[in-house]
């Protein structure tokens, strides 16, 4: 949710974040809660720019397991409320999924739907944890390397391509994009675009950006029209309009 942080604090919500246990850092990037309190006001549509990730997420409708999105999407807030999510690092849901990881992505499903029996059984993050050290089995050397590919393309230069990474992991462009559809569920191409656009809002929001061209072009793009259209289809909104 973190590109529409700022309207939803305006909007009467309130996000906080906090690491995983130590144990976990390998699997889940952090937990999340959202706390609402709109009575009184109209609902608000919160826009998403997702992160390549799967969530596990408490609300008051109920839990379920949020799978990548690979659009933007939005989430209605009215009431007063809260939802907690535990997101995990891209490709770490995958040893425990019951589905596979194409077959999440787009889609939010029930939590016995994704875990099996025992997803019956989560109630609340600590049993999330509890459920992740019960199944943890042996390391998957696949999962090893695409939780560390992601890495290296969240802190990578704008320009670094697909073979950038393939080749910094010792594999190749064809073995990387293989196991991301079998892990992430999405191709790394589209994690790559996927950081560079939240890199791009997140600078806009805190007033970095000024100059749309020159952002486009330190972040990789070949004009600024091409980052226009990948903004506007993803965010919703021209950059211009973000910025406003």
């Amino acid at each position: 949710m973190s590109d529409a942080r700022g309207a939803a604090v305006e909007a009467g919500a309130r996000l906080e974040r906090s690491a995983p246990p130590e144990d976990l850092r390998d699997l889940v990037d952090r937990v999340w809660r959202v706390r609402w309190d709109l009575r009184g006001r109209p609902p608000f549509e919160q826009r998403i720019l997702p992160h390549p990730c799967v969530h596990i997420v408490f609300e008051p409708s109920g839990a379920a397991v949020w799978g990548i999105d690979d659009g933007q999407t939005s989430h209605r807030l009215e009431g007063a409320g809260e939802a907690v999510g535990v997101k995990f690092l891209p490709g770490a849901f995958s040893p425990f999924s019951a589905l596979p990881a194409v077959r999440l992505t787009g889609r939010v499903v029930p939590l016995e739907e994704a875990l099996g029996p025992d997803g019956m059984a989560l109630h609340d993050v600590a049993a999330v944890f509890a459920l992740l050290r019960a199944r943890r089995g042996s390391p998957d050397p696949g999962v090893e390397l695409v939780v560390a590919a992601a890495q290296t393309m969240r802190a990578g230069s704008a320009g670094m391509r697909v073979a950038d990474v393939a080749a910094e992991h010792g594999v190749s462009a064809r073995t990387l994009q293989r196991l991301f559809r079998d892990h992430v569920g999405v191709t790394p191409k589209w994690v790559l675009q996927r950081y560079r656009l939240h890199e791009a809002a997140e600078r806009i929001a805190s007033g970095e950006a000024t100059d749309l061209a020159a952002l486009a072009q330190d972040l990789g793009y070949f004009d600024q029209a091409h980052f226009g259209n990948d903004f506007r289809r993803y965010v919703g909104v021209p950059p211009a309009s973000y910025a406003a």
